[in-house]
């Protein structure tokens, strides 16, 4: 620990790397039961990840950009899927910090407590006395099943106004939960969908989404440190760069690990690290993921040094951010595809991680905010001289 009481990076760094192996043990389970093993969860939670970005107030650590990255890029060496949960736990817990005191006193009751959520308006929040009811379904619910609380967004529909995205705090036993997470990457996310049908939720647990979009927390004491002082859209991109990056070290690790000794068949090659394609394969492959470390490093540093400085973002900032995300998918999903295709037909089987490690990347690559084609044409639009064509910026 260091003097104030708080683990360095460091430490955080050597915790994730303690649990690889429980990671790696259940990594197949959670592929065929379609969520994270408890004991996994459990490891997570003895090692501090759930702390990383609560409020030092509820014993958490308040961590910067570059310590998420380094943890959750140590921790998808293990297990992409649980990497991937512990980020999005990381995310909708940042937003929760938005909310006034009373209600963070609610959530953050267990230091461990863990929230998922998502960005998606699928819900209608309509106006009653003391606050809202809701009504919607949202999907793509990583993590739900060990999670206390949802963060959820819905469009609050008022006959005196405009409808307008809000977002909320949802006890996870306030919803139903449906068993719907039947994919071909990230399986052990269990990225369920949730359902809201005739759910109250008090008037302080709801709040304009546009208050954690801009990094606008309406508790004063959250304001006052460097962590959430930051727009929602830059804080995502860097804590989901993690999870990408550690997939492309698993990928390596794997190749690198079943390589010794294997022949390439119908070849004279008896051994295939002896092939000059594969010292081709193996080059492009590590290029790239450095070049995805770049990117990483890059967006988590400038979300940083923005935090501290409390500095307006500008927007080419902003879309800046979502497009060295997208840059890092696409490096490592190219990396790891390489790899992947060097593994020969033995890899197609179950046991042999390179399979799993490539359907999870190709999952990450699909997902709308994580996407390089999306993320780089609104980056382009923006250094075109027009506006961003999102409000997700």
């Amino acid at each position: 620990m260091t003097k104030i009481g708080f683990p360095s990076r460091q430490q955080l760094v050597r915790k994730a790397s303690d649990i690889l192996p429980t990671l790696r043990k259940h990594a197949a389970w959670a592929e065929e039961n379609r969520r994270l093993h408890d004991e996994v969860v459990d490891a997570m939670a003895d090692a501090g990840v759930f702390r990383m970005r609560k409020p030092k107030r509820y014993d958490g650590y308040e961590v910067d950009a570059r310590t998420m990255v380094e943890v959750l890029s140590e921790l998808g060496r293990g297990d992409g899927s649980a990497s991937w949960v512990a980020a999005v736990y990381a995310i909708p817990g940042w937003m929760a910090c938005m909310f006034p005191d009373e209600v963070q006193d609610e959530v953050f009751a267990d230091p461990d407590s863990r929230v998922c959520g998502t960005l998606s308006p699928s819900a209608t929040a309509t106006p009653v006395d003391g606050g809202v009811v809701v009504n919607g379904r949202w999907q793509f619910i990583s993590g739900a099943h060990h999670s206390q609380w949802q963060q959820i967004i819905a469009m609050h529909v008022s006959p005196d106004s405009e409808p307008q995205p809000v977002m909320a705090l949802v006890p996870m036993s306030d919803l139903t939960i449906v068993d719907d997470w039947h994919t071909a990457g990230l399986r052990g996310t269990g990225s369920v969908s949730t359902v809201a049908n005739e759910v109250f939720v008090p008037r302080e647990r709801v709040l304009s989404l546009m208050a954690a979009v801009n990094g606008e927390p309406v508790s004063h004491r959250t304001a006052e440190s460097k962590t959430y002082r930051v727009p929602l859209l830059p804080v995502a991109a860097a804590s989901s760069s993690g999870p990408i990056i550690g997939l492309g070290r698993a990928a390596q690790e794997a190749f690198a690990e079943r390589l010794p000794g294997r022949k390439i068949t119908y070849s004279d090659y008896d051994s295939q690290r002896d092939a000059p394609l594969t010292h081709l394969q193996v080059a492009e492959a590590t290029l790239k993921l450095d070049e995805a470390g770049f990117h990483a490093e890059r967006l988590a540093g400038m979300v940083d040094a923005k935090g501290r400085e409390a500095a307006q973002w500008e927007i080419e900032e902003r879309v800046q951010a979502r497009a060295d995300l997208g840059q890092a998918v696409r490096l490592v999903r190219e990396s790891i595809d390489v790899l992947a295709t060097a593994s020969g037909g033995s890899s197609i089987y179950t046991d042999v991680p390179i399979q799993r490690i490539a359907r999870d990347i190709h999952a990450v690559h699909q997902h709308a905010l994580m996407h390089p084609n999306t993320n780089a044409e609104l980056y382009g639009r923006v250094l075109c001289g027009l506006p961003p064509n999102s409000q997700y910026v």
